[in-house]
């Protein structure tokens, strides 16, 4: 009896998919934002399989208004494309184990993007 349970046991963790990890959160999040029609709008290039939507019920209706001292955060077509790159590597940083690394990298990224639409 003892025996089958741990089989099941065993079986039932096989097949359970892995958790994700809160960088994996961030790194998704991040690339649905960089993929969003905001990011579009910046860009000029729509990602395959078009824009994305954040889903997010604290997404704005449109981009904040920004001043001269908010250049350092203003969206440019580079900068998103930079993003992009940023996000893979923490994505494979994350599977690696290297959570403070993506999270460093996620940081980044976040930087480079800027405040998108």
């Amino acid at each position: 009896m003892i025996m089958r349970f741990a089989v099941a046991a065993l079986a039932l963790a096989a097949a359970t998919p892995a958790l994700a990890t809160p960088c994996a959160d961030e790194v998704s999040t991040l690339q649905r934002r960089l993929d969003s029609a905001g990011a579009v709008a910046v860009t000029g290039k729509t990602p395959p399989g078009g824009p994305t939507s954040s889903n997010s019920p604290k997404a704005l209706d449109a981009p904040p208004k920004l001043t001269e001292s908010d250049a350092a955060v203003k969206p440019t077509a580079a900068g998103v494309e930079e993003a992009k790159k940023l996000v893979a590597q923490a994505s494979q940083q994350d599977k690696a184990g290297d959570a403070q690394g993506c999270r460093d990298t996620i940081m980044k990224a976040k930087e480079k993007a800027g405040a998108l639409p």
